[in-house]
């Protein structure tokens, strides 16, 4: 396995790598991650995994400074997983002008859900992965589907901006208990990490009721906030989808999306379910 920081030296080896898939990551991997790279593997002859923590895509409050780096503990799983390339580039590299003046602007999506709460996240995601799309020159790219409202934005850029590209969505890696895999689930504590799988229970809770053909989505939304409030939570949002575009779901859409965001002490947690009618 071969770590490799320049843009050039990683386009050189790209010249005569075959096929390459491709998995974004910011580090601290956990089994979430790993199972992005199993799927990449069966998607071409070389896996390339970038490690690197994008200061775009923090907001106000957000500290960029204090996210967990953890990059030899991330090396040392990664050559368990048999990856070709870990590409880890330092801002330099990356930001050569500090101050990115172009920037990649999704559509009025990034300002909705997560991006109600996180102005300009979604910007500095799409800046950033079209960034190292361009640089890695893949054929397939890893996304999990915890992270849907960014999978939706992805896929849509790839889309309007004829990127050769294959994005390949990954299902969320879970805990036993079913709480979503995540790098913020360490910051939980022993009480909150008991009661962090809630948020996956009220959502499976609202999948069954949609599938039971309770389409009052705005009474199943506004029921689940309740009792995560009723339990201590602060709750961002919870929404049923349209699970092609986001779009605010309808009565009649044949496959939806359940996605939300709470807060349990100081840790933010998203969570989703789909549900196929």
């Amino acid at each position: 396995m071969k770590i490799i920081h320049s843009i050039q030296e990683l386009r050189e080896w790209r010249k005569n790598a075959g096929s390459v898939a491709f998995v974004p990551t910011m580090g601290n991997l956990h089994e979430g991650h790993l199972a992005l790279v199993r799927e990449a593997k069966k998607h071409a002859d070389q896996v390339v995994v970038s490690i690197f923590v994008n200061r775009l895509q923090f907001g106000q409050g957000e500290d960029f400074d204090k996210y967990p780096r953890t990059l030899q503990q991330d090396v040392d799983k990664l050559k368990g997983e048999g990856v070709a390339v870990v590409f880890v580039p330092d801002e330099q590299e990356l930001y050569p002008r500090v101050q990115q003046q172009y920037n990649v602007e999704p559509p009025n999506l990034q300002n909705e859900l997560c991006g109600a709460f996180r102005p300009g996240h979604f910007r500095g995601v799409a800046t950033v992965v079209t960034k190292l799309f361009n640089i890695v020159q893949a054929d397939v790219a890893c996304f999990g589907k915890k992270d849907y409202q960014q999978l939706t934005i992805i896929q849509g850029m790839v889309d309007d901006l004829n990127m050769n590209i294959r994005i390949v969505p990954v299902d969320t890696g879970r805990a036993a208990d079913g709480l979503a895999l995540s790098s913020r689930n360490q910051y939980l504590s022993a009480e909150e990490r008991a009661e962090a799988p809630r948020l996956y229970r009220e959502l499976s809770q609202m999948a069954q009721a949609i599938q039971d053909g309770n389409v009052n989505y705005a009474e199943l939304e506004q029921a689940a906030k309740q009792r995560l409030r009723d339990a201590g939570w602060v709750v961002d949002y919870i929404e049923v989808r349209h699970a092609g575009n986001l779009q605010v779901a309808h009565a009649g859409d044949k496959h939806v999306v359940i996605v939300a965001a709470a807060r349990l002490g100081n840790t933010r947690l998203i969570d989703n379910i789909e549900v196929h009618l």
